[in-house]
């Protein structure tokens, strides 16, 4: 504790380095299995629909563990959970570099989506734990940046090594990558200070707050719905921009990732308005107008063939992605310093779900009836998410 206490307040930004370096190197281990997609199409002969089930392998593998690390970093400690997971990524990603055959590849990237999923509920107790209230919008805010900026890394680098080396040299980028998180994460991060448990089970911070209070279940739920618009325009904009505003495969691609990157802005954006008005959840709810708003507006201007939809399309990007940090943040805070982890497995196990039903969900709407229709079903999701957003957290922990 004398340790953890004598932390200054530089320090606190350096395990929000650490934190989100973890997350990055998760997300190029999850993320950049899908720029394996063209080298498995030219060298091995695969279709797209097998390439898919190498691609969904280590998000598969995500999903199923992220409630127990959850649960081991309530039980452990973050630093415990971080090095350890990463380690395993680390191993299972060589392993899969090395491997003999594709099967066993697809394998042991299940085996890296598990291990890597340390660091979705860890790495965001970290910054949860040492960053106080009046801060912790903004720090949690630039956390959420490192999923973008870690896909970034992935498409630099995976694509022209995997074309000219192959894949097993690909997959030796995220193995490094995990290798040093890991490292990182054993030697950099220290855990939030928190009660021993003696002392919060007198405290009552060892009791389920999902039996106490319906705050979190409304705040998985309304997740999940704002999920909808955000997947939507994230799997299909870029189609959208070749096929119906007849842009070329590279400006459109030029756009798409301006926009992601506007949308990083705009959750550290949110993240400070939050501290500013005191409150995760009254501008979660204010934020999911604006993105039912901006998607029927999308609807109607790609209706009639405006060219403002382009700028609609944009603002809808960014605004789909901003509630992601404030929902994530109040579930820290509302939960607790033992109970944070698995709330936060369980919010990331819903967002999973949700993203992987979205796209061929509305790929079948977009098939069957036209893209303005889709923009406008996505359009109620957000809508029937602000009655849902509770009112204001039930339980904090400073």
């Amino acid at each position: 504790m004398t340790q953890r206490a004598s932390l200054d307040g530089s320090r606190k930004w350096w395990m929000l380095t650490f934190g989100m370096f973890a997350q990055m190197a998760q997300a190029i281990l999850v993320n950049g299995v899908a720029f394996l997609i063209p080298t498995l199409q030219d060298d091995h002969g695969l279709s797209l629909a097998r390439t898919g089930i190498v691609v969904a392998a280590p998000t598969i593998g995500v999903m199923t563990t992220l409630v127990l690390w959850g649960g081991l970093a309530d039980r452990f400690g973050e630093r415990r959970v971080l090095a350890t997971g990463l380690a395993l990524a680390a191993a299972s990603a060589a392993g899969a570099a090395l491997s003999p055959s594709l099967p066993w590849m697809t394998v042991l990237l299940v085996l890296g989506g598990m291990a890597a999923a340390s660091a979705n509920a860890a790495s965001g107790r970290v910054v949860v734990g040492w960053f106080p209230p009046q801060r912790r919008g903004l720090a949690m805010g630039i956390r959420q940046m490192s999923l973008p900026l870690g896909i970034a890394c992935a498409a630099m680098v995976i694509p022209p090594v995997a074309e000219t080396y192959g894949i097993g040299w690909a997959l030796a980028f995220p193995t490094l990558v995990c290798a040093i998180a890991a490292a990182t994460s054993a030697f950099g991060i220290v855990d939030p200070p928190r009660p021993e448990r003696s002392e919060a089970a007198n405290m009552g911070l060892l009791d389920n707050p999902y039996r106490t209070s319906s705050t979190l279940w409304r705040i998985h739920a309304s997740s999940v719905l704002l999920v909808v618009p955000q997947y939507t325009v994230w799997t299909y904009a870029l189609v959208w921009l070749i096929s119906e505003r007849g842009w070329d495969a590279t400006a459109a691609g030029i756009l798409i990732t301006v926009s992601q990157l506007l949308g990083a802005a705009g959750r550290i954006s949110v993240g400070y308005w939050s501290d500013r008005v005191g409150s995760r959840l009254r501008p979660m709810r204010w934020v999911a107008a604006t993105g039912a708003a901006l998607m029927l507006t999308l609807a109607v201007t790609d209706g009639l063939e405006l060219s403002v939809a382009v700028v609609v399309m944009v603002a809808a990007s960014i605004a789909t992605v901003a509630p992601n940090g404030l929902a994530f943040t109040a579930v820290a805070e509302i939960a607790g310093p033992f109970w944070g982890g698995r709330a936060l497995g369980i919010q990331n196990t819903g967002q999973f779900v949700a993203a992987s039903i979205v796209p061929p969900v509305f790929g079948a709407i977009i098939g069957a009836v036209s893209f303005p229709l889709a923009f406008g079903i996505a359009a109620a999701f957000p809508a029937a998410a602000i009655p849902v957003v509770p009112a204001e957290p039930k339980r904090e922990s400073s």
